[in-house]
């Protein structure tokens, strides 16, 4: 059986876990994208990517909502 995800399929973020996670800046909540594949901080300004949907929670990592 091939689970491999048709070019431009999105991963979805299990609720769970968005329960759980917070911006690792600010530690408020996050708040999930799924058009762009983030998570977003409005108290940071800051969208966290995931990739092959793992968050990817490194403030380095992350696009400023600014620019």
């Amino acid at each position: 059986m091939d689970d491999a995800k048709p070019a431009g399929a999105t991963h979805r973020v299990d609720p769970k876990l968005l329960e759980i996670l917070v911006c690792p800046l600010s530690k408020g909540p996050l708040r999930y994208d799924a058009d762009r594949q983030e998570l977003v901080s409005e108290k940071a300004k800051l969208a966290y990517p995931i990739r092959d949907g793992i968050p990817i929670m490194l403030v380095d990592e992350a696009r400023s909502l600014d620019a």
